[in-house]
């Protein structure tokens, strides 16, 4: 699993029927600290996420073991909205502040 911000969202109106229903967002990799990676991955989400939340991001095989996406062609899922990251016994990210170490707040 990985740690991404919601940096934006993919529109398919010609896609795998499967997929219908679906939708797909753009997920870059972030440290603990909120650094990003550059690393963005096409996501599908059934849990709501939105542009700047902090998600957990399931990967491979993984990503299809929900009821949701059993039977879709999906390598990556958001599997989870993150309230609060704690690291060495300190919160470096809370839903309602943001990122402390870059101090970037809640992104909109």
């Amino acid at each position: 699993m990985i740690i991404g911000r919601v940096i934006g969202r993919a529109v398919s109106t010609r896609k795998d029927e499967k997929l219908l229903g679906t939708k797909l967002l753009l997920v870059e990799e972030v440290d603990p600290q909120g650094a990003g990676s550059g690393d963005m991955a096409v996501v599908a989400d059934h849990l709501g996420a939105g542009p700047g939340d902090v998600v957990l991001v399931a990967q491979g095989s993984a990503a299809r073991f929900t009821a949701q996406t059993k039977e879709q062609p999906v390598d990556a899922l958001v599997v989870g909205i993150v309230d609060t990251i704690r690291l060495g016994g300190r919160s470096t990210f809370t839903i309602a502040e943001g990122f402390a170490a870059n101090d970037e707040g809640p992104q909109p």
